[in-house]
């Protein structure tokens, strides 16, 4: 029997699973081939896409098309007036599960790739299971919190991450699927953005910073490391923050920046497609950033890295510093450029390292981890159904 089987023999109705996107488009990626997956492999079940703004809509339809279409319905959530509000960020996440609580506890399931959606459950929403597919595999502290315990199924993409939200209480077993890592097969069906058009073919970096107050690195080095790199004509450089970085930065900062476009050898990206879909870091040759996941995407082939703790934190052993084994870590920006080349020149010291940490990050197999993650859904369902 296909599908969903033991709900269908139970239910009267069709199943409706909502892949809800409340965040930054970036977040897409981590779920949106898991929706085509299901849709198309169990026809019996109403699978739905809810996003906030037209913009993601468009976004997603686009992706959808590139990949042959799939049997989905796309919505828009309401208030028209709170979009307006937002100007051009996405509407505040708790306020729109607020305003459409109602509608979404009218599926069987919701999916997301972030965790606020857990308020649901503060909102009255009960019999709708919350599935969270995760944005990301990084080492961070930070998203192994409580929240987690809200929802009826948590995905890993792979045993580290899987054993530290069970080991630390967050997840139980039953409530954790381990589905490798769905992005990687939005990424290899559809073609990447356009790379950037240096003057020269130079080794290029990728400089990627988080948005994290403390162990974010631009606030302490971001802009002399432009200017590092803008003197020095050893490199090209791809600066491409996490999109949250530059959503509320100052005009200052926004003015700081601006500064170098049109740079020969410096492209700048502040959110665009190509810093979603891994094409600055399938094309740079070494990663320069701090605590962004985004480091394990740059690793899917192994490659030389350089690290920033501008913070000095004390880091070694901790499991949420565990990326920091694979690449020098420094405590300044002073001669980045140099570090940089040797870092280039020391990669054979962290190949072993980083070969092993992604293994034990992304367990990948034969079967699509698309195709597994919503396999994870369905057989869920039917536990929570009985």
């Amino acid at each position: 029997m296909t599908g969903l089987g033991l709900l269908d023999q139970q239910r009267s109705r069709a199943t409706r699973v909502c892949f809800l996107y409340i965040a930054q488009p970036h977040q897409v990626w981590h779920s949106l081939s898991i929706a085509v997956a299901m849709a198309r492999a169990w026809p019996e079940i109403r699978v739905e896409i809810a996003a906030t703004s037209a913009g993601h809509l468009d976004y997603i339809q686009g992706m959808l098309d590139g990949l042959g279409g799939a049997p989905i319905t796309l919505r828009l959530l309401p208030p028209a007036w709170l979009r307006r509000l937002s100007k051009n960020a996405p509407p505040p996440k708790a306020l729109m599960l607020a305003l459409n609580a109602g509608r979404l506890a009218a599926y069987d399931a919701v999916v997301t790739p972030e965790r606020t959606t857990a308020l649901l459950r503060k909102l009255g929403v009960r019999r709708t299971a919350l599935v969270y597919t995760q944005h990301g595999a990084g080492d961070r502290g930070g998203p192994f919190e409580p929240r987690l315990r809200v929802f009826d199924l948590v995905m890993a993409a792979g045993p580290k991450q899987r054993d530290r939200m069970i080991d630390e209480g967050w997840v139980r077993p039953e409530a954790c699927a381990m589905v490798g890592y769905p992005k990687f097969d939005l990424v290899d069906a559809l073609p990447p953005s356009a790379t950037p058009a240096f003057a020269k073919a130079l080794p290029t970096v990728v400089y990627n910073p988080h948005f994290h107050e403390t162990l974010g690195s631009w606030s302490a080095f971001g802009l002399s490391i432009l200017e590092q790199f803008a003197a020095d004509e050893r490199f090209n450089l791809i600066f491409a923050p996490h999109v949250r970085l530059f959503e509320t930065a100052s005009e200052a900062d926004r003015r700081a920046v601006a500064s170098f476009e049109g740079h020969p050898r410096i492209h700048l990206d502040l959110g665009g497609p190509a810093a979603f879909d891994m094409t600055y870091t399938r094309q740079a040759h070494l990663y320069l950033g701090d605590v962004s996941s985004q480091v394990y995407e740059f690793l899917r082939t192994p490659k030389p890295c350089l690290f920033l703790n501008p913070s000095h934190a004390d880091w070694t052993g901790d499991e949420s510093f565990h990326h920091w084994l694979y690449g020098p870590v420094r405590e300044t920006a002073n001669g980045i450029c140099d570090a940089v080349s040797a870092a280039i020149a020391g990669h054979g010291d962290f190949l072993e390292v980083q070969k092993t940490g992604v293994a034990q990050t992304f367990d990948l197999t034969s079967v699509p981890s698309s195709q597994r993650a919503a396999r994870a859904i369905v057989d869920r369902l039917a536990v929570l159904d009985r």
